[in-house]
């Protein structure tokens, strides 16, 4: 198998039949033995019985991966990943926004020159508003500096890889997953391609502020550590300026016979104390919870049913667990 299409998909039923006769039109006569893999990600409207219907009349390869319930993109991502029997694997969205004809690129670069192991494609221009893209610039520049690991501005999850680059990506198991920062640390040689985002086809974008927001401490906590040492520091400082501020107060006492106001420096000082040692407490408590989490080692996703046509049969794998 030359290459294998990785496609998470949730509440996509107005789009995946118009993915698939977009990528038998574009791959027509240009590109090689090829499968498509759905990872239906627990949605809610009538994608699976969509992806069902193209499974059974399409003369593409095709391959469903029918989640229990919905697991998140990254876990969409590692099981397409893991079911891919390409020699190139490329992870693209059903919305059509990231234009199939760019894979054909990703594929020629790869068999021009062997000495990248992928193509990652990102925005040059961003089709967002300008409080978003601070945001996201900002993300990026936070975490850059934190981590040892560099995280290039406006790469997206839309790449493809070689089989070895894969193979290393899946042995890191790990159940909070921030793929960026994992093909970022696995290593291998990146070519960087700019390309333009399309509008969607139909639905709405599944990435909320809120949703970006919890997704960016996913990527600052799994990739550094450097949150608990501002812990620590931040405590050493307000330990140190309390001191001073001690030392103060009793000169002023002695002294100068000044008299202190008592209940205001008190309330004061509480409170700000109080906010800080929360603040260390809640830094502490989300490595505490992640590692708790990690211990339990829960599959990141569990399969409900494979349905795959290149065998000509359904396979019904319920409660079936994948680590």
């Amino acid at each position: 198998m030359k290459l294998s299409l990785v496609i998470p998909c949730y509440n996509e039923e107005g789009n995946v039949q118009k993915f698939v006769e977009v990528i038998s039109q574009t791959f027509k006569n240009k590109i090689f033995n090829y499968e498509l893999i759905f990872i239906n990600d627990g949605s809610q409207d009538d994608t699976l019985n969509k992806l069902k219907e193209l499974c059974n009349n399409s003369d593409q390869n095709i391959k469903i991966i029918n989640f229990s319930r919905n697991f998140g993109k990254e876990a969409g991502m590692y099981a397409g990943l893991k079911e891919a029997k390409g020699d190139y694997i490329t992870i693209i969205d059903a919305d059509l926004q990231q234009d199939p004809n760019y894979v054909l690129k990703m594929v020629k670069i790869l068999d021009e020159h062997e000495e990248y192991d992928s193509v990652v494609a990102y925005q040059d221009r961003r089709k967002e508003s300008g409080v978003l893209t601070f945001f996201k610039d900002t993300f990026y520049k936070i975490i850059n500096r934190l981590s040892e690991v560099e995280f290039v501005m406006g790469a997206s999850d839309f790449r493809t890889f070689r089989r070895s680059m894969v193979n290393s990506i899946l042995d890191m198991k790990e159940y909070y997953r921030f793929s960026k920062g994992i093909f970022s640390w696995v290593g291998f040689n990146n070519y960087y391609m700019s390309y333009d985002v399309h509008n969607r086809l139909s639905g709405t974008t599944k990435w909320s502020f809120w949703k970006l927001f919890k997704y960016a401490i996913d990527g600052i906590v799994s990739f550094t550590t450097t949150p608990l040492r501002l812990a620590t520091i931040l405590g050493l400082i307000v330990s140190l300026l309390s001191l001073i501020y001690l030392i103060i107060v009793i000169i002023q006492k002695l002294f100068f016979s000044i008299e202190i106001e008592g209940y205001a420096t008190i309330v004061t000082l509480i409170l700000f104390l109080g906010g800080i040692q929360l603040l260390c407490i809640g830094i502490i408590g989300e490595y505490l919870g992640r590692t708790y989490v990690e211990t339990k080692n829960r599959p990141l996703y569990i399969i409900r049913e494979v349905i795959d046509n290149q065998k000509g049969k359904i396979n019904d794998t319920k409660n079936k667990k994948n680590l």
